[in-house]
This record gives C-alpha cells, sequence and structure tokens, in this order.
C-alpha cells in the first residue's frame, strides 16, 4: 500500500512547476503578456518619446522652461506654470483614431486651445510648426498656415481643446474618422491661449502658444 501511494503522488507532484510556470508568464497561445503588464510605449518629461506602434502611444511631461532635449516646454509660466501636467494617448480604433488629452496644474477655470502639431518642441512655439492635418491644405505655407476652413476643421486635424475646473485640470477627447499614417504622423502637442476659432481666415488659430508637449516620432 505504501508503495502505491507514492505512485499516484508523483504526477501531482509533477504539475507543481507547470502551474507556477503558467502564473508567471504570458499566455503561451495567444502570447499576449500576462495580466498587469503593461504593452504600450510611454514617455515621460524628461525622457525621448517612445516610438509610435499599431497598439497606439502615450506621451506625457511637466512643465518646465526649454533646455535642451525638453520634450514638455512652457513658453508663458503665468499661464501654464512650471510643475504643470500633460498626457496625450493616441489609440487606433478600428478605420478611426482616438486622441485624449489630460491637463492639471493649469489656471482654474479657464478655456484653452490645443491641437498636434507637425513638428517637435523647440526653444519656442513656432518650432512646433503648423497643425498637422490628415489633408494638408495646398495653399498653405509655414509663414502662412491654413485658416480655410476647408481643411482648418476638426474633422481634418486634431482639436483637443479643454475647460479646466477649479483645480486646473481637464480632459478632452478627439475622434478622427481616419488612421495616423506613420510616415506622416503629428509631433507635439501645443496648448493656446484661448479656444479655437471657426471662422474663414481665422479658422484653426487660438492665440499665442502657451506650451508644447513633444510627441513620438
Amino acid at each position: 500500500m505504501r508503495r502505491r501511494r507514492a505512485v499516484l503522488l508523483s504526477p501531482v507532484l509533477l504539475l507543481v512547476p507547470a502551474v507556477l510556470l503558467a502564473g508567471c508568464g504570458g499566455d503561451a497561445k495567444t502570447g499576449l503578456p500576462a495580466p498587469g503588464v503593461s504593452a504600450g510605449p510611454t514617455t515621460g518629461g524628461s525622457g525621448a518619446p517612445a516610438p509610435s506602434g499599431s497598439a497606439g502611444v502615450t506621451a506625457a511631461g511637466t512643465f518646465a522652461p526649454y533646455t535642451t532635449g525638453s520634450t514638455a516646454v512652457t513658453y508663458d509660466p503665468a499661464l501654464v506654470p512650471a510643475g504643470a501636467t500633460a498626457m496625450v494617448t493616441l489609440t487606433p480604433s478600428g478605420t478611426t483614431a482616438v486622441v485624449r488629452l489630460a491637463v492639471t496644474g493649469l489656471q482654474a477655470g479657464r478655456t484653452y486651445g490645443a491641437h498636434l502639431h507637425v513638428k517637435p518642441c523647440g526653444a519656442t512655439g513656432d518650432a512646433a510648426g503648423p497643425h498637422y492635418q490628415h489633408h494638408p491644405d495646398p495653399a498653405a505655407s509655414a509663414s502662412a498656415p491654413s485658416v480655410d476652413p476647408s481643411y482648418a476643421n476638426p474633422h481634418n486635424e486634431v482639436w483637443l481643446d479643454v475647460t479646466t475646473d477649479g483645480n486646473g485640470s481637464a480632459t478632452s477627447t478627439a475622434t478622427q474618422p481616419w488612421m495616423f499614417d506613420p510616415a506622416h504622423a503629428p509631433r507635439s502637442l501645443v496648448i493656446h491661449t484661448q479656444a479655437t476659432k471657426t471662422a474663414p481666415g481665422v479658422a484653426g488659430t487660438a492665440g499665442t502658444r502657451l506650451a508644447c508637449l513633444t510627441l513620438p516620432a
């Protein structure tokens, strides 16, 4: 009887390592990471942005005056104080793109314009270039950006205007009826002094560029 019990226990003991291994890794059949493991790229205010990918990207930063290599820059500390934060997520969803913005530490009860731009942040707000447009306005140039509402509109550009609460925090979401082209991707988020205008001749304008957050290449 003793010998028989030993034989029966052996398969149970052999199963223990397999169970432990299954609990420590991902799904062997799907290749997915284990629960709680993030596969999405991110970037911080002082680090280089992570590359974009089909799973979407997140760029986050804490604003400070410009220094070489900065990825989150305030050009007007009175309206975007040093220490304020912004987070932008770009997420593909079927044939659309969902873009979300969350800010903290801005002036309370104020409306800010916010858009995606074509170049990374630099020493001045102008470094970010014009607005990102899915279909670029052929009449626009670096010195005369697009103000034609046929192109400068929230369907062709990415507008993320926010109105802050009593703590200076706000969120906004834009759902675009197209996907970002990796070869022609936005490179920054720019925060402006006022809500975005829509009338011909001023469409897409939102006042002075207050701050900038660099996005992945």
